[in-house]
């Protein structure tokens, strides 16, 4: 289970984010922190049992910002991977960030889609980098920074948007599998809309297409989520 601190001074963004991560699974929220000194704090002192593996760190915060937290951080060598989430876009920010080790920058506001998308990049990096034994190759070295190098995205299939492709995706991950008409019964949208959702998803690899059998007559497709 990957331990994550939110940190962020406005109360609804931490809520927002604090329910983007209890959607996804292998995660949890640890704790949260409104500014940057509660934030070090959080970091440093916490005991090594409750310990945290990821930040999801806000820049502009008004007792001090991003790039304080993480100079504090990593002047004390705290093994912690950060992933900014913030509004700032200016170019000499996001350079200090990277430069400072952030793993991921990622620009408010965001869909969910987003989110996940950046989350599993980083447990795929985390992943690898546990199952790299002893000296890693290259190629087990490439393979961990590839994991952390944002997909290009490309464009969804004419007449379909990325807001429904999200619905379906979490009813879909809620359910563990569903058929094109139980899926189109739980979300209220045609079998024949909500199928060509379950196609496109079957096809990038999120979830998995199975017969269903047990009733007369040819068997039934099932949408299974595939478990990361």
């Amino acid at each position: 289970m990957i331990s994550v601190l939110l940190v962020d001074d406005d109360a609804l963004t931490l809520e927002l984010h604090r329910n983007y991560i209890e959607r996804l699974e292998g995660f949890r929220v640890t704790a949260e922190c409104t500014g940057a000194r509660a934030a070090v704090s959080a970091i440093l002192e916490r005991p090594p049992a409750g310990g945290i593996d990821l930040v999801l760190l806000d820049v502009t915060m008004p007792d001090g910002s991003g790039l304080d937290v993480l100079r504090h951080v990593r002047a004390r060598a705290a093994d912690v991977d950060v992933i900014a989430v913030t509004g700032v876009r200016d170019a000499d920010v996001v350079r200090q960030m990277v430069g400072l080790g952030v793993a991921q920058y990622l620009v408010k506001p965001f869909p969910f889609a987003v989110f996940r998308e950046r989350l599993m990049q980083y447990e795929a990096y985390r992943r690898r980098a546990r199952e790299a034994s002893g000296p890693a190759t290259q190629s087990e070295i490439d393979a961990m920074f590839g994991a952390l190098r944002p997909a290009a995205s490309a464009p969804l299939p004419k007449g379909l948007s990325a807001e429904t492709l999200d619905r379906v995706s979490e009813g879909v991950r809620a359910a563990g599998a569903l058929s094109a008409a139980e899926a189109a019964e739980e979300l209220g949208m045609s079998r024949v809309a909500v199928r060509r959702y379950l196609e496109h998803l079957a096809e990038t690899g999120l979830v998995l297409r199975a017969p269903r059998y047990g009733t007369p007559g040819r068997p039934e497709t099932e949408y299974r989520w595939r478990a990361l």
